[in-house]
C-alpha cells in the first residue's frame, strides 16, 4: 500500500551546507512520527544518512549531491519526502529532482538561490506546490 516513486537527478548543495540541511531536515521531520525517529539518525548524520526520507537514494560527489531510486523497504511516498524536498532548498545553489509516480505522473523540483520549485502535479497528492501539509489550508490526501 501507498505510492512507489522513483527519484533521479542532481543538485549543487554545497558540502559545507550538509550539515545544516541535515539539521533542517531532521526539524521538519519531527514530531511526525510514524517510522522517522529523531535518535535513529545520530545528530551530525548527513542528508546521506536521511535519503530514507526523500524515497531515494542519494549519494555525495563533492558539492553535489545525487538523487537515484532505491527499493529497499519499498519505499512509498508521504508528507515526510515532501518535508525533506523543501527543507533543503535553503542550501540548495541549482539542480532539479525529477519525481516519477508508480501510475506514470512525473513531477520536479528545481532548485535555485535557495529556493525550490515544483513543475508538473504531484502524483501522489494532486499538489502543484511542494507543500502539501505546509500549505495554507493544508492540502488533503486521496
Amino acid at each position: 500500500m501507498g505510492y512507489t516513486v522513483i527519484p533521479s537527478g542532481r543538485l549543487n548543495l554545497p558540502e559545507s551546507e550538509d550539515a545544516a540541511a541535515a539539521a533542517a531536515v531532521r526539524a521538519a521531520l519531527a514530531g511526525r512520527g510514524e517510522w522517522y525517529e529523531s535518535d535513529a539518525v545520530p545528530s551530525n548524520g548527513t542528508l546521506v544518512d536521511l535519503a530514507e526520507a526523500a524515497m531515494a537514494s542519494i549519494v555525495r560527489d563533492g558539492d553535489w549531491i545525487e538523487f537515484g531510486y532505491d527499493d529497499e523497504g519499498d519505499p512509498k511516498w508521504s508528507d515526510r519526502a515532501t518535508a525533506f524536498y523543501v527543507a533543503i532548498a535553503p542550501f540548495a545553489r541549482s539542480g532539479t529532482v525529477d519525481i516519477e509516480g508508480e501510475d506514470g505522473a512525473r513531477w520536479s523540483y528545481t532548485y535555485a538561490d535557495g529556493q525550490i520549485t515544483q513543475h508538473g502535479w504531484n502524483g501522489w497528492d494532486g499538489s502543484v506546490e511542494p507543500f502539501g501539509e505546509y500549505a495554507d489550508p493544508p492540502l488533503d490526501h486521496p
